[in-house]
């Protein structure tokens, strides 16, 4: 009888400006991102629930790297779009429509959360949209900061403060931006 290999999630902690912001990829992708300066325990927390049974290890792949320069890039002002970045999120169907509309959100502009239920053909989701973002495994990569409540901000993972400030981040013009 053989053993069976232990799958392994890769990690690496980006240091920014705005705090640490932890990456974890599988071999195919990245499959969460924190917040910047969120404790790092919760969230590893979090992933080890969604991929139970996996190894961590400190490592190198091509996800990671795209990732963290697509970070570095973005909280800098440099970077709008992470194009190379490969992903390998586990989500449900819904969640995944709602991070396919995200995700087309340029930078800068912001959807309710009824404009995105809507655009789903599910006007009356709203609620549902705003669990979907909430559920969001790889913010700042699928920008679930860019839908707001029909009166305010809205809720975040990073609370509001962070919230408006990324935002703000994008209302500046690029200083340089990446193809």
């Amino acid at each position: 009888m053989t053993k069976k290999k232990a799958a392994a999630l890769y990690f690496r902690k980006v240091p920014t400006a705005w705090g640490d912001v932890h990456v974890v990829a599988s071999a195919t992708g990245v499959v969460a991102v924190s917040l910047p300066g969120a404790a790092p325990k919760p969230f590893f927390a979090r992933v080890r629930r969604k991929w139970p049974g996996v190894l961590f290890l400190a490592g190198k792949t091509p996800a990671l790297d795209a990732a963290a320069a697509f970070i570095r890039g973005y909280l800098a002002g440099t970077e709008r779009r992470p194009s190379s970045v490969p992903f390998h999120i586990r989500v449900t169907p819904f969640q995944f429509r709602v991070l396919e509309v995200i995700s087309a959100i340029p930078r800068g502009k912001t959807l309710t959360y009824g404009a995105v239920a809507a655009k789903l053909g599910k006007p009356n989701a709203s609620r549902a949209v705003g669990g979907a973002c909430a559920a969001n495994p790889i913010p700042l990569l699928l920008p679930c900061h860019r839908v707001v409540g029909a009166g305010g901000p809205g809720g975040f993972a990073g609370g509001p403060a962070l919230k408006r400030r990324l935002l703000a981040l994008e209302q500046e013009p690029a200083r340089r931006l990446s193809p």
